[in-house]
């Protein structure tokens, strides 16, 4: 493999995982880190998906006790069945809507300039909801994931829908509404750690399926490495998010995404930065 090539798959996958599980959307930093470095195709658009499989494997070995104590209740404990039923219904609402819509979504909003108002505007969101969180009446009533009710799962689904539109973000959707909902950042944080796990591995394996056609026993290199580098880096970034909100809320990554996304705008209506779609 050429070394520019794996090169850039690598900075990709440190992208990914870095990005991933924080409020600031990994989709549309992949593509803005993707038109930067001129690594773009239908190809990579796969290879964007299927590292998140790197991502998503840093989350199952961070809470694998929890995992494994789901799965081996599965047919014995209402506890592991409840839980498992919450993520069903929290997996659904994104799934359905992004069969039915991702084309058209893609087509017309998968370019830097969309996803960077995408940022702003998610940023001045998850503003709002911190500095309303304090005074709302169900302000942290859910404690912990094992606390949360079909009807929250729904909801939190819904929110999660939004993540369908790139520069969203898939966490930052979800942390934030679980929080409107009266979840704790920290129940909403590792919840969304969990339902990432569903979403995400149906999403590399459709796209597998997908394009199998257009991809090659060459391109194992170029994924594999990726992966690793979207593993390794999610998994450090999930022990620093854990860590950090036990005692800061999540203002920092708000202004992150608005002056991010300003100087997107800024460089690409100033001929500053060449930004491709």
């Amino acid at each position: 493999m050429d070394v520019v090539i794996a090169l850039k798959a690598l900075i990709m996958g440190v992208v990914e995982g870095l990005t991933e599980f924080l409020p600031i959307s990994s989709t549309g930093h992949l593509i803005l880190a993707g038109s930067l470095l001129n690594f773009t195709g239908e190809k990579i658009k796969v290879f964007e998906i299927v590292i998140q499989a790197g991502a998503i494997l840093a989350v199952c070995w961070e809470f694998r006790a929890k995992i494994a104590s789901v799965l081996a209740g599965l047919f014995s404990d209402r506890n592991a069945q409840k839980f498992a039923l919450n993520l069903l219904i929290a997996f659904l609402p994104a799934a359905i809507l992004g069969l039915l819509f991702h084309k058209k979504i893609e087509a017309a909003l998968f370019a830097p300039v969309p996803v960077a108002l995408a940022f702003i505007l998610g940023g001045v969101v998850i503003l709002w909801i911190e500095r309303t969180h304090d005074a709302n009446p169900l302000k942290a009533r859910i404690q912990s994931v094992d606390e949360i009710g079909p009807l929250d799962a729904f909801k939190i689904g819904c929110a999660q829908a939004f993540a369908l539109i790139p520069g969203t973000s898939r966490s930052g959707a979800t942390i934030m509404g679980s929080l409107l909902i009266g979840l704790s950042r920290k129940a909403a944080t590792e919840f969304s750690f969990f339902l990432a796990i569903p979403v995400l591995f149906a999403a590399t394996f459709y796209s597998l399926y997908k394009e199998r056609a257009a991809l090659s026993a060459s391109d194992l290199d170029l994924f594999g490495i990726g992966t690793v580098a979207a593993f390794v880096s999610a998994f450090i970034c999930v022990r620093w998010l854990l860590r950090y909100i036990s005692s800061h809320d999540f203002s920092v990554f708000a202004w992150y995404r608005i002056v991010f996304g300003l100087i997107v705008l800024i460089t690409a209506y100033g001929n500053w930065v060449s930004w491709s779609a």
